[in-house]
């Protein structure tokens, strides 16, 4: 118990100490969109830069740990949508909205620091792995069948052209790709550079986390608050407990390694969960509860994770 607390007391206290700071006003509110930016569009493509410049491709990318990933992820995209049209009478676009927010996972804000923290620099590989496709497949499984769904929807090809364009122009992509693309040309960056790459790299836990609590100030619970902790308990209970069942019993993967998809998949649900519910314009407070309930229950949701998975 006491190295699960070693691992999550920094992480969550980063998280605590933004939000504190914005609250009582010892950091602007208007910076933290700035710093959340920063290390999306900036520190974070250098970081994963410099993770697929130094990945061996041929163990890295384990599709025994990739495809459970997104089949847990799509799979309670499913089960939510469900539970708001049925449960909760949602209309089918605001069923899908709230089935995006148990869907979408907090990556990077928060899942590199977790997953660093608690197995090291070697789980990152696996890590970026993932992440490599967590975009386009999420924003774009999302998009599509939003557009399928609701009654005012717009053509399919409109829909694939526009989910195209973001994940294109998503930085975190660009720094995968671009990554990915020296190592396959061997190439060697000059020290000036790494060492620029490599403090960049750096700045991405402390900034990611505390910009994070800061813009936890901005969600407010209001009267959907028990479909959002429906959603929250979908993305922190559920779809890692179906990428685990498919990685370890079903196709035997290593635990050591499974254990690195899992984690990632028990994080909270990420800030493009609101951007997408904003972007359609429904269930935008069930998107925000969602992203505050799932990170505050994460504290306890991912320590029970990390003991059940093995520090």
């Amino acid at each position: 118990m006491l190295a699960i607390l070693n691992v999550i007391l920094p992480v969550f206290a980063l998280l605590a100490l933004g939000y504190g700071a914005v609250r009582l006003r010892l950091f602007p509110s208007e910076g933290v969109r700035g710093l959340v930016v920063f290390v999306n569009n900036f520190a974070t493509p250098c970081l994963l830069f410099y993770a697929m410049l130094n990945t061996d491709f041929a163990t890295t990318f384990n599709w025994g740990v990739i495809v459970p990933f997104y089949v847990g992820a799509i799979a309670v995209f499913v089960i939510g949508i469900i539970l708001s049209a049925k449960l909760f009478r949602n209309k089918p676009g605001e069923a899908v909205a709230s089935g995006f927010s148990a869907m979408f996972t907090n990556t990077v804000l928060v899942g590199i620091p977790v997953v660093q923290r608690a197995y090291g620099q070697e789980a990152l590989a696996t890590a970026f792995s993932i992440i490599a496709f967590h975009a386009p497949v999420l924003i774009t499984a999302g998009m599509v069948t939003m557009e399928l769904l609701r009654r005012d929807g717009a053509p399919l090809l409109k829909t694939l052209g526009v989910a195209l364009m973001r994940v294109v122009a998503n930085p975190l992509l660009w720094g995968i790709a671009l990554g990915a693309a020296a190592n396959l040309m061997q190439i060697k960056l000059i020290e000036p550079a790494e060492a620029f790459i490599t403090m960049m790299a750096a700045a991405v836990t402390p900034a990611a986390l505390f910009g994070l609590g800061g813009a936890l100030n901005d969600y407010k619970l209001s009267e959907s608050w028990g479909q959002s902790l429906a959603m929250a308990l979908l993305k922190l209970i559920v779809q890692p407990a179906i990428a685990w069942v498919i990685m370890v019993p079903m196709l035997h993967i290593d635990h050591d390694l499974a254990r690195y998809g899992v984690l990632l998949a028990a994080m909270p649900a990420g800030i493009n969960v609101y951007v997408f519910a904003t972007y359609y314009n429904r269930s935008v407070h069930i998107a925000a509860n969602t992203i505050l309930i799932s990170t505050v229950l994460s504290v306890l949701t991912v320590s029970g994770w990390l003991y059940l998975l093995g520090l």
